[in-house]
């Protein structure tokens, strides 16, 4: 395993994981777009758990690279659905938001694999 791999994963995770924390404790930034995009607050809460989840799994894929991989695909797609939903709600200046989330998950899975 390369010091790169596990420098990337844990930014990655602790990334992802202010993500989670912050919806879960529904921080304005993160909730007042979700709003906006029509995203239901019956979602948030296990949409927080999911990226709280897939950022506890891409820390346990160092010691088990197969849980890293799981999670990393659970994550890419978590977050190719975030930029679907900023584009279908016409919100395209703010697409670069699920993007910046996005790529750090795709470059872990990249090198994971």
């Amino acid at each position: 395993m390369s010091v790169t791999l596990v420098v990337l994963t844990v930014a990655t995770a602790a990334w992802v994981g202010f993500s989670g924390v912050s919806l879960a404790r529904r921080a304005g930034f993160v909730t007042v777009p979700l709003v906006e995009y029509g995203v239901p607050r019956s979602w948030w809460g296990p949409l927080a758990l999911a990226k709280l989840a897939g950022a506890a799994g891409l820390l346990a894929g160092l010691v088990v690279p197969a849980l890293g991989v799981a999670a990393a695909v659970g994550l890419v797609l978590y977050f190719l659905g975030a930029v679907v939903t900023v584009l279908r709600a016409r919100s395209y200046k703010t697409v670069a938001f699920p993007v910046l989330y996005l790529a750090p998950v795709a470059a872990t899975l990249a090198l994971t694999l």
